[in-house]
């Protein structure tokens, strides 16, 4: 459920705007109201920001030394001398900054140490790449000295250097008019250009091939020493991997100053107050259980205070307050960044449903699902005693849905029905069993039929849901609207029952009724679907929209066929499997001595483990292409819900945690 919240005003006197500011970080429920604001120690704390990221960025990909080989005393000592804390020093026992080292360079600090690193690596990599084009373009040349060509150049011998097309050349040897007078020396050619040394001027038209700075043999020197000199700097990144924890805490500090900054330069002053009594005040959001929090540290520090019921237009922050359960989702919408609006409807529980329903029948492997149960749990037992995080319980929950799913349609790698043991096949559900696919076309048509009726069956059913909900949530006559929407997806769910799903297997004929309640659910959301006091005025608006309206016709058609594709992306990962499965096959029956089965043995296993790790990235991505959509598209869609929202991020201090 969506919390209520109040909008809450403070009034402060300037005097006081750091106290109270720090006080009101630690009560650390106040969602301020965005501004645009700057100031010069926002500025500063913003740069310090970026630099403190990339300076992490370039550690990063560097592995952390063990705990028993990275020293703390003796950094712990540094910054204890130098006053300073000890992730703005280099690591002091680390040659070549030992402590002696550390005075000599002026104590620097550690993300301006590490951004000059950077600086250094990536000028070392520019030069080496510019000196690569050089080789690469100059090869043909040979070895010349361009020192020697500027000389002859200031001595009165100009010689110009080409590289010409072979057609530009045999003009310029036939002595083409446009040519006359220019003498050459033909220094080689091969098939694609003619190497051309032309003296006393240029040829006309052409321009000649820039002198390097150095001759080839000096370039190939130098970067051949590049490589060695980079992998030096990497090194000393490397080295530094272990001050990563240190760095995120620093980050995590300036973020604080960040928004202390931010909620300094948002306060506004009170007009017309004279400059000794100079008040402002901020605005901000609470939420309605945690006013009496601000009442208190208000009344406390003698702030005037004004809480009352957002309006219409105010951009009030959703808090988002589920059970258990339904806050499984929370990993997933955080991730997508998605939030609904504070007037919009909390989906949470009915999007955990059907997404836990959607990512088992596109995964639709059992194998798949039971390797994802043994990494859940892996992970769970890893993690247990710290707590195990949400995402993991998330993942549990959909990798029973995903093993549920292949049980009942006998799917196991992508194996076929009759290489599955008894005891699996007899477990799944003829209706959907590859098993039952497996006897004959006709029986192969039926379960594909079944699937497809399930897909728009489930369509229906969420849809629905949606229009329910938007009902509850509705106080007016545009619930008959609602209802007439009900109405029409029923009627065209038996339509495209009749056109889309009726095969050889079976037939399913296109009932009178379906048409009529189509009809009559399109006539109540035709009236009452723009209700807003007034029926006459809700027709208007109808017929204003008429095209908009007829079009809505067209987008309960595409709504439920859009479901269609959890059942065909979920054929396609199992044609995927199959395939990979009997490649493997195929690798595995060449015959030969033992070492060719030894060898043949080991390619198959390894395409096994690439082609289905392979296709479980697929799916992976399958299912926040398409299990996401349906949620927060289609169903959304139905609702009223279009994830508007801002999430409630309240002025408070952050924790980090000493092992991040």
């Amino acid at each position: 459920m969506i919390v209520p919240m109040k909008k809450v005003s403070l009034i402060i006197r300037d005097k006081d705007q750091e106290a109270a500011l720090e006080k009101l970080r630690e009560v650390g429920v106040l969602h301020l109201e965005r501004r645009n604001v700057s100031s010069d120690a926002l500025s500063k704390a913003l740069d310090r920001k970026a630099r403190g990221e990339g300076a992490m960025a370039l550690i990063a990909p560097y592995k952390v030394p063990s705990k028993k080989a990275a020293p703390t005393a003796p950094g712990a000592r540094a910054a204890e001398q130098y006053g300073r804390r000890e992730s703005d020093l280099v690591d002091p026992e680390r040659e070549p900054y030992s402590l002696d080292a550390l005075d000599a360079v002026g104590r620097p600090d550690l993300i301006d140490l590490l951004l000059s690193w950077g600086k250094d690596k990536k000028n070392l990599e520019d030069r080496l790449a510019f000196l690569n084009r050089e080789q690469q373009r100059l090869r043909k040349w040979g070895n010349f000295d361009p020192r020697a060509v500027r000389d002859l150049a200031a001595a009165g011998v100009a010689v110009y250097p080409y590289e010409i097309a072979a057609t530009a050349f045999a003009n310029l040897s036939a002595g083409a008019a446009e040519f006359e007078g220019v003498r050459y020396i033909l220094m080689g050619q091969d098939k694609n250009a003619v190497y051309l040394a032309v003296l006393d001027r240029e040829i006309p038209g052409l321009a000649p091939l820039s002198l390097p700075e150095k001759s080839l043999a000096e370039i190939d020197k130098e970067a051949g020493e590049l490589p060695s000199q980079i992998k030096a700097i990497e090194k000393r990144l490397a080295s530094f991997a272990n001050r990563m924890p240190a760095l995120k805490r620093d980050l995590a500090e300036i973020q604080g100053n960040i928004e202390f900054e931010s909620a300094r330069s948002s306060l506004e002053k009170v007009e017309d107050v004279p400059g000794e009594y100079a008040l402002s005040w901020i605005t901000g959001y609470v939420p309605q259980d945690d006013v009496g929090l601000v009442r208190r540290a208000s009344a406390e520090n003698n702030w005037a205070l004004m809480a009352d019921n957002p309006g219409p237009d105010d951009a009030v922050p959703t808090k988002l307050k589920n059970g258990k359960l339904a806050s499984l989702i929370r990993p997933l919408t955080d991730f997508l960044e998605v939030v609904p609006g504070y007037n919009e409807i909390d989906i949470s529980g009915w999007f955990l449903f059907f997404f836990v329903i959607f990512f088992g029948m596109i995964f639709g492997d059992a194998g798949y699902g039971a390797l994802i149960l043994l990494i859940c749990l892996f992970g769970m037992l890893k993690t247990a005693k710290k707590g195990v995080p949400p995402v993991l319980k998330l993942l549990l929950l959909l990798g029973l849905s995903n093993f549920a799913w292949g049980l009942l349609t006998c799917s196991w790698f992508g194996l076929k029905a009759a290489q599955v043991p008894d005891v699996l096949r007899n477990l799944s559900l003829p209706l959907i069993s590859n098993v039952t696919a497996d006897k004959s076309d006709l029986d192969k048509a039926m379960v594909q039929q079944n699937l497809m009726i399930f897909c728009f069956s489930l369509a229906l059913l969420q849809l629905s849901i949606g229009h329910i909900l938007a009902i509850i949530h509705d106080r007016s006559l545009r619930i008959l609207g609602h209802l007439g929407s009900i109405a029409m997806l029923g009627g065209m769910y038996f339509i495209i029952l009749a056109l889309i799903a009726s095969n050889e297997a079976r037939q399913i004929p296109l009932f009178p009724a379906a048409v009529y309640v189509f009809g009559g659910g399109f006539a109540l959301n035709f009236v009452f679907s723009s209700y807003e006091g007034s029926i006459g005025r809700s027709i208007l608006e109808s017929l204003k929209n008429i095209i908009s309206v007829i079009l809505g016709i067209a987008n309960i058609f595409s709504d439920i066929m859009s479901y269609i594709r959890l059942w065909a992306v979920g054929l396609a990962g199992g044609a995927i499997a199959d395939t990979v499965d009997t490649m493997a096959a195929q690798i595995g029956g060449i015959a030969g001595p033992v070492v060719v089965h030894f060898v043949v043995f080991i390619l198959a296993m390894a395409l096994l483990v690439f082609g289905h790790g392979l296709n479980l990235v697929l799916n992976t991505l399958s299912v926040l292409v398409h299990g996401v959509r349906l949620n927060t598209l289609e169903f959304s869609g139905h609702v009223g819900l279009t994830w508007a929202g801002t999430a409630y991020k309240p002025f408070a201090k952050r924790a980090v945690r000493s092992g991040e």
